[in-house]
């Protein structure tokens, strides 16, 4: 693709899009330092993760119900509650044994 300068001459605007050094490189990196692989890679899984890229492939993996998402995302909150109460993280929050959940 080529395009009109305003001097009268043309520019291939494709050569811009190949050079590299102008932007920063996007996505994940990780220097390797001293040649240690084993910690750059130990580095790069916990960027990964903290992404959240690899819950993300296995969310796509399969097409969810809107439905069903929010089934999973309520009993997830639910899961979270009771684990809170059974650790004692709610103080006074704690619901009595009297009281009957209808």
């Amino acid at each position: 693709m080529r395009q009109h300068n305003n001097n009268g001459s043309y520019n291939n605007k494709r050569s811009s899009y190949n050079n590299t050094n102008d932007k920063p490189k996007a996505g994940l990196t990780v220097e390797v330092r001293n040649g240690d692989v084993t910690k750059a890679l130990r580095i790069f899984k916990k960027k990964v993760a903290e992404a959240g890229i690899i819950q993300e492939v296995r969310d796509r993996q399969e097409f969810v119900k809107p439905s069903k998402k929010r089934a999973r995302a309520k009993a997830a909150g639910i899961a979270r509650w009771k684990k809170k109460v059974r650790d004692g993280e709610l103080d006074g929050l704690r619901p009595t044994s009297k009281s009957k959940r209808r």
